[in-house]
This record gives structure tokens, C-alpha cells and sequence, in this order.
């Protein structure tokens, strides 16, 4: 069988070309997840084999006989359990969920990448209800990083099973949400790319909601061209082969560098590799500049009652929590109760406050092309370490403090693997303006093709 291409338009092209069959992919991809050795048995909940084969038998055979088909046809991919997909039960990583009836139809966002031709392969293991930035789940077990396997780390969370559905070859893309960062810190800490959109973009009906205001659909992918063709398609927009990211950068791209909230509490790995991705960034010709926000110091007070997830999760949550508290783990249970702290002026005041804020940043960001910061200030801790309830509560604010940054101003962010090849992974992200999408695909492009470069 042929090894696959890296990025998801090279398969697409190798697909067109001829030279690779879907059903190889699909092959190669459930040989992946059924391997004894691998980490599939804690990446799926559920595995769509035979449909998988017969939908890249299909594509195949059109392509044979010089049918039209979509551009990224034949490609498979995962599936968060977050997303209703026909057929199957959408448990959203949780026991609660475990008897419910099968979903009638896809997600519109399934339904889209059905629509495009790729092929859900299965779905994928997440923080239960998605309310952790962490990846452990106690109910389905836990995918281990693929940077250090020996040591168990924490593949990041919520879309954990995504991300390592990726990394280890069990689907050219994986489909997930973010609310926090659930596709971003997982990038981050697995070496991928992750792309959150602006939120309104993508339609979040057909999933199990965390927090209406904030929730958004996004991917993790190899490539920034991944993530981008993922957009388009879950988007409603088409791909075609010949199609480049647009518009691209006919400049370098003028840069803010965000400091101090987003930089305090780094460790040192995760420092000496950031400084050092910026320096390269400068050299291969960005305009960077030292930026302050300080109105984002007053985030931690803002979101003192748990912000939006805690009280719009209770929202939905409630009556299933007063049958099945017990089946719950008490680490999303406790933050999900959380909800009760808030009266109804503590939200409004809360949504009051978040417009401010989005005002403010519009002001002092806007100016820049993208604005960097380190993703997550740490590389990934054991999992064997976060058994301890305060000190995963920590971790997990730690690990949300930077992505939820973009989720709660409205925007638009990427993660881009910055780090040497065999080091511990670490993402810089690059977050854009609300509904300024396709100039951050552009800018991220060109970050990454800075990034790649040898050293100088």
C-alpha cells in the first residue's frame, strides 16, 4: 500500500492523479485504529468500517469510470462525539448519553462533509461533555501524546481523540468544536495545526452545546491548507484543486506580539521555543511589535462565576443531572454546577462586560494582520500527574488562558506547530479579527512557510 501524502489537498491530488485508491486510505486508517499496540481503542467510541469501505469503494469506482466528483472525495476523517451523525449515538464522551436514541440526521457541519465527498471513519473519544482543556476522560480512557508515549502524556483537550486520530494516521482530519481551545491545545500539544473559526461562521446545530455564546466547529489537521479546505467544506463553501489559499500575503505581514497576560507563567520550553519562532518570523521578514492589552487582566474577574460555560451547560444539563449525577465525572460535574453561582445579573452584567471588552480590543488589535501568542504555556504534563483535583484544576485554567482569549473577544485563531522536529511540542497561535478568516488563512500560510525554513 502506498504511504499517504502529508496534507489533505496533496491526497486529494494523489486521488485525482490516480495514484492513490480511497479504499487504501480507509485501509491504512482502520488498520491504524484496530492495531493492538496503538492507542485506537482510547482515540474511537465507534468505529464506521463497513460504511467507511463502501463509500471509498464508491468514490473509487466513479472516479474510474470519469464521473465528476468533489475535489476532496474519498478522504476519511473523524468525527468528535460531539456531533449528531445518522445512525449513531452522539454521547458526547459521557455515560449519561450511553442509552439515547441514534441521531436522525448528520450535523449540518457532518452533513457538509458528507456533501464534499470525505468519509467519517468514525467517532472520536473527548473530555466528557467537552467541558475540560485537559483530554482526560475516566469513562472511555484517555490517548496518549504521540511526542513522548513512554511517559503518558496528556494528548489536550477537549477534542482529544481528534487530534490523536491524526498524529497517529487514523484519519487524514479530524473534526472538532472549541470553546476554550478544544481544537487548539491539543494542536498545540500534539504538533498540529488547529484552526478555531469565528464562531457565527459555522453552524453549531446537531452538536451537544457546552456554551451557546462561545461554542464554534473546527479541525486539526498537518498543514495550515489542511485546516483551510476543512473550513471551507464545514462552512458550506467548495474546494477545488486548484484552488490556493486566498488571498494570499503580498507583503510580509505586520504582526502583534501580545505580552504579559498571555506570557506570564511560561515554562521554560515552552519560552525559549516561542522566542525563538518569533525570531525566525522576524528574519524571514514580519514586522513584529510588543503589544499590551491590559483590559485582558480583568478577564479572571470577569469570568469569576465561570463565564458563559457554567451557567448556558446547566442550561441544558440541568435534568439530567438531578437523574444521573452519579455518572457524571466529578471533575466536569463540579464546573457544570458552577451555574448555579450566577443570578440573572451576574449574566446579563457578564455579556455587558464581554461586548466592552470585544469593543476595546477592536480599538488597540485591528491595526495588525494577526496578533501571537504562545497557544499554551506548557508542554504536556503526565497524565498520571493530574489525579490530584487541584492540580488538574490548575493545569486545566492554565491550559484554556490563552485560546479562551479568542473565543470570548469573537474571533478568529490557528495554532501552528513551532517547535524542532522531536522536541516537545509547542503551538503559537495566531488569532485574526471577527469574521476575518481568510486573511488568517493567509497569514497563517505564510507563517508557516516561515517557520518551516531551515535556521539561519
Amino acid at each position: 500500500m502506498p504511504a499517504a501524502p502529508h496534507s489533505l489537498l496533496s491526497m486529494a491530488q494523489a486521488l485525482a492523479d490516480g495514484t492513490l485508491r480511497s479504499r487504501d486510505l480507509v485501509e491504512q486508517a482502520l488498520d491504524r485504529i484496530t492495531d493492538p499496540q496503538g492507542e485506537g481503542p482510547r482515540t474511537f467510541v465507534a468505529i464506521h468500517a463497513a460504511s467507511a469501505r463502501a463509500t471509498a469503494d464508491e468514490s473509487d469506482q466513479r472516479r474510474k469510470q470519469g464521473h465528476p466528483v468533489p475535489a476532496l472525495s474519498g478522504l476519511p476523517v473523524s468525527v468528535k462525539d460531539l456531533f449528531d451523525e445518522v445512525g449513531s449515538v452522539t454521547k458526547a464522551g459521557s455515560r449519561v448519553l450511553e442509552h439515547a436514541a441514534p441521531a436522525r440526521q448528520d450535523a449540518p457541519a457532518i452533513a457538509n462533509l458528507r456533501k464534499a465527498g470525505l468519509i467519517s471513519i468514525g467517532r472520536t473519544t473527548m473530555t466528557e461533555f467537552a467541558f475540560s482543556g485537559i483530554g482526560i476522560n475516566p469513562h472511555t480512557g484517555t490517548p496518549a501524546n504521540p511526542w513522548d508515549r513512554a511517559n503518558r502524556r496528556i494528548p489536550g483537550g477537549s477534542s482529544s481523540g481528534t487530534a490523536i486520530s491524526v498524529t497517529d494516521g487514523m484519519a487524514a482530519l479530524g473534526i472538532g468544536s472549541d470553546t476554550g481551545g478544544s481544537c487548539r491545545i491539543p494542536a498545540a500539544l500534539t504538533g498540529l495545526t488547529g484552526y478555531k473559526p469565528t464562531a457565527s461562521r459555522i453552524s453549531t446545530e446537531g452538536t451537544v452545546p457546552l456554551s451557546f455564546t462561545l461554542d464554534s466547529v473546527g479541525s486539526l489537521g498537518r498543514t495550515v491548507s489542511c485546516c483551510w479546505a476543512a473550513d471551507r467544506i464545514l462552512s458550506g463553501q467548495s474546494v477545488t484543486l486548484s484552488d490556493t489559499l486566498a488571498p494570499r500575503m503580498t507583503s510580509a505581514p505586520r504582526l502583534g506580539v501580545l505580552r504579559t497576560y498571555v506570557t506570564t507563567g511560561l515554562d521554560a520550553t515552552v519560552a525559549r521555543t516561542y522566542e525563538h519562532a518569533l525570531r525566525r518570523l522576524e528574519q524571514a521578514g514580519a514586522i513584529l511589535t510588543n503589544i499590551s492589552f491590559p483590559e485582558l487582566d480583568t478577564l479572571p474577574d470577569i469570568n469569576a462565576l465561570g463565564g458563559f460555560p457554567a451557567p448556558e451547560s446547566l442550561t441544558w444539563h440541568e435534568k439530567l443531572i438531578e437523574k444521573h449525577a452519579d455518572l457524571y465525572d466529578p471533575f466536569v460535574l463540579k464546573r457544570i454546577l458552577r451555574g448555579k453561582e450566577q443570578t440573572a445579573v451576574d449574566y446579563i452584567t457578564l455579556r455587558l462586560r464581554r461586548r466592552a471588552l470585544i469593543a476595546k480590543a477592536a480599538e488597540r488589535l485591528d491595526g495588525y494582520d494577526a496578533i501571537l501568542m504562545p497557544t499554551v504555556p506548557i508542554i504536556a504534563p503526565r497524565i498520571a500527574d493530574l489525579h490530584d483535583e487541584g492540580h488538574y484544576a490548575a493545569t486545566n485554567l492554565l491550559l484554556l488562558r490563552n485560546p479562551t482569549v479568542t473565543n470570548f473577544l469573537d474571533r478568529c485563531a490557528i495554532s501552528l506547530p513551532c517547535h524542532e522536529q522531536g522536541s516537545a511540542p509547542v503551538g503559537l497561535m495566531a488569532m485574526g479579527r471577527h469574521m476575518g478568516d481568510e486573511h488568517l488563512f493567509a497569514v497563517a500560510e505564510w507563517l508557516e512557510q516561515a517557520l518551516s525554513r531551515p535556521n539561519s
